[in-house]
């Protein structure tokens, strides 16, 4: 970033540095000399929940930090050109939030201007653990997907040659005792043929895309998991009534949330059986969003959140996983699926479970 200039002249700085407002990671510009805060991008607003002005007029940067005597000798030794960059951690604080606990940070102190000011950007530690479980996540299931593609074409030809061998055998049997066996056969190729078409569904059925209002489809929801756990079970609504409608496959949306809020439904038996079983479906609108390594301006946010056991620990890294499944009886496709739909909406799913909370969260991209 050394050759960076001004976006436009006449601006002042902030016009000169208004590209940092589309990164996704907090960026400040100092002032070389004396170490003032010349620019905070967009990020670094929200992260600290302060508006850009404040942020300016709390003076030099290092203050807002909870030891700044690393980033202090790093900024030095970056003016004095003895590194053109230095990365080191620290500890950020929050003023809106006092007693809350610092955030850490990955900090990267870079000239820029030819020297005249530096540049600071901050990535949260935490969002750089997620970022990389989430490009894990998207290779995993990319990967999955395809050799699910194959295996199940590969299943479903000799499944068809066995079933019609077993009707033939059927047809010639003298002893119709027989025809017990050949009807195992024939019922367990029916049924292998039901589960190959249940993975081969999503790339079967045409994307039907129009305008979709997400509420409308966590209302259905809503109202099919209630119809079929009437006692016990309080589905909460917490809405952000703003969210603009967005182009997506109302019935793929539908059935992405009806398949994970059906197996919370499911995973809370107990405590349906002791009438505090509770589901929560919140929505809300995330900024500079990345999904898949694409940054988006504005996304979708809908949590299903429950009171329930939690998922296995042994299965929590591959629920979404086909054939894995933490219930009795469980067909594994469930979760598999809704991720499939959501990624057609160039989304994502994501998991975060402990015994007494599980939270899925759903990222979409919005208009």
């Amino acid at each position: 970033m050394s050759g960076l200039r001004p976006a436009s002249a006449g601006r002042g700085e902030s016009g000169r540095y208004e590209a940092f407002d589309h990164l996704a990671t907090m960026v400040a510009v100092l002032r070389a000399a004396d170490g003032c805060c010349l620019f905070v991008n967009a990020a670094f607003e929200a992260a600290l929940g302060l508006p850009r002005r404040a942020l300016l007029r709390r003076g030099r940067l290092f203050d807002w930090f909870v030891d700044a005597s690393a980033l202090v000798t790093n900024y030095q030794a970056v003016v004095a050109n003895q590194y053109s960059t230095v990365r080191l951690e620290a500890l950020l604080r929050r003023p809106t939030a006092p007693h809350a606990e610092p955030l850490p940070v990955h900090v990267i102190v870079t000239q820029v201007d030819h020297g005249e000011t530096i540049l600071l950007e901050l990535v949260e530690i935490e969002q750089q653990a997620r970022q990389d479980r989430e490009t894990r996540t998207l290779d995993q299931v990319r990967v999955t997907k395809e050799l699910i593609r194959n295996l199940a074409h590969e299943i479903k030809n000799p499944l068809g040659g066995i079933r019609g061998a077993a009707q033939l055998l059927e047809m010639d049997l003298a002893d119709a005792t027989l025809t017990e066996y050949t009807q195992v056969i024939i019922h367990e190729a029916d049924r292998l043929q039901a589960l190959v078409d249940r993975l081969l569904a999503p790339h079967r059925r045409p994307h039907m895309v129009a305008d979709v209002n997400i509420h409308e489809v966590l209302e259905r929801v809503r109202s099919l998991v209630l119809a079929e756990f009437s006692r016990g079970l309080t589905i909460v609504r917490d809405y952000d009534a703003s969210l603009p409608e967005f182009r997506g496959d109302r019935e793929q949306l539908i059935q992405a949330v009806l398949n994970i809020t059906h197996n919370a439904a499911l995973a809370l038996a107990e405590r349906r059986q002791a009438g505090d079983a509770r589901i929560v479906l919140r929505t809300r609108a995330a900024r500079q969003v990345t999904i898949g390594r694409q940054r988006y301006r504005l996304a979708l946010e809908l949590h299903i959140e429950d009171n329930g056991p939690g998922v296995p620990p042994e299965i929590r890294d591959r629920i979404f996983f086909p054939l894995v499944s933490g219930r009795e009886g469980g067909s594994g496709l469930g979760l598999t699926l809704a991720q499939d739909f959501i990624q057609q909406h160039q989304g994502l799913i994501e998991c975060e479970s402990e015994p007494g909370r599980t939270l899925f969260k759903i990222q979409i991209p919005l208009p």
